[in-house]
């Protein structure tokens, strides 16, 4: 069923198109019958399905909660099911969910497509997801280019939330092994060193920005051409979605997978997903910073140790195989949080010829950066 007053599927997705596409897989409500309403006393069983489980965990352990209780309810369902080793027909049933039944809702798709034709309008765009918020820097502890003062306040808003664990983060070890999203500074000194140009048109795909435009300021003066939505829609256009994160991200989705080069500066779930659909509609370029790489390349070129020259062509070679040719999903055996998620690559859904190991193993694909 669809938990809507909790999740607000609703709100961002097309319900009568996802239900009429899953209509000979699997039969969906949109609302339990009263019998089994708690307003009528019923008490449902909530529980958090296990991470990463295959399908014997939900034959043998599931299954049979339904039959006994008759309804549950998955208060978490992130990452609940495994990446790998499940039978081909969930997986593409998989490919069919997130590929064919999940649309957004028409205010969101008539919106996004707007900002694409836009932004299409003035040649090919780079979409840049640039995870430079608030919460991201709070939570993942990463303070590398904050003042004392900022870095007081993300660590305050950490501590905040008794719900999130780790208290005490060392950002810059953190920053060394590439766990931290790129600064707006260090961003545009890798765009630059991909060869992309001064006229390149950047779309900002994020939330607000620490520290606002201040802390856009290189970034800016090294790409004139940055937009966000925010700049390209009329205020009264965007009033529907305010207060409505999950709604704006929509937006930038849309853009993002639209764009001729995704840039992601930090791992994420909408990351993931639009490098998945940018596979899935032809492996679209999809550029992947190697963080760990590039956070030691960035320390030796700003403190003089190589020239531009070097820091160019080590950033290019490599970054030559990480632009989104195909590949096979990595997978590590008892380590299912390590591994390529099915979302980033779900490589079931990209090919269904004899050959489809040979292209998923081939990487060959137009390897130059520039859009």
């Amino acid at each position: 069923m669809l938990e809507s007053c909790c999740s607000n599927f609703e709100d961002i997705f097309n319900v009568k198109h996802f239900i009429d596409s899953l209509r000979d897989e699997i039969r969906i409500i949109r609302r339990l019958p009263k019998r089994f309403s708690r307003k009528y006393g019923y008490q449902l069983l909530e529980m958090s399905p296990i991470s990463w489980s295959n399908e014997k965990y939900y034959l043998e352990q599931i299954l049979p909660l339904f039959s006994k209780n008759k309804v549950l309810h998955f208060n978490k369902t992130d990452a609940r099911l495994a990446n790998n080793a499940l039978p081909d027909e969930l997986q593409k049933l998989r490919c069919r969910v997130n590929f064919q039944a999940l649309k957004f809702t028409p205010e969101i798709n008539n919106l996004g497509y707007k900002l694409v034709r836009m932004l299409q309008a003035k040649g090919h765009f780079v979409a840049l997801h640039l995870r430079y918020e608030m919460d991201m820097l709070a939570f993942s502890g990463c303070t590398h280019g904050c003042s004392k003062e900022e870095a007081e306040e993300l660590k305050h808003m950490r501590y905040a939330f008794p719900w999130w664990r780790e208290k005490e983060i060392v950002s810059e070890e953190r920053r060394s092994q590439g766990l931290c999203p790129l600064t707006p500074e260090e961003t545009a000194l890798v765009l630059r060193a991909l060869g992309f140009s001064k006229e390149t048109p950047i779309y900002v795909a994020s939330g607000e920005i620490y520290g606002g435009e201040q802390r856009l300021a290189a970034l800016r003066a090294a790409f004139p051409q940055i937009v966000k939505k925010e700049m390209l829609l009329d205020l009264e256009e965007l009033k529907q979605f305010h207060n409505h994160s999950s709604q704006m991200a929509a937006l930038d989705f849309l853009v993002s997978v639209a764009s001729n080069a995704f840039i992601p500066t930090y791992d994420g779930n909408m990351a993931r997903l639009v490098e998945g659909h940018r596979r899935y509609l032809g492996f679209k370029k999809t550029i992947l910073l190697d963080r760990k790489s590039l956070v030691g390349l960035l320390d030796l070129y700003q403190n003089g140790t190589i020239p531009w020259d070097k820091f160019e062509s080590s950033v290019r070679r490599v970054h030559e195989k990480r632009i989104g040719q195909p590949i096979g999903r990595r997978v590590i055996p008892d380590k299912p949080k390590e591994e390529d998620y099915f979302y980033a690559n779900p490589q079931e859904c990209l090919c269904g010829a004899p050959d489809c190991n040979d292209l998923l193993g081939s990487g060959t694909t137009d390897s130059s950066i520039e859009v």
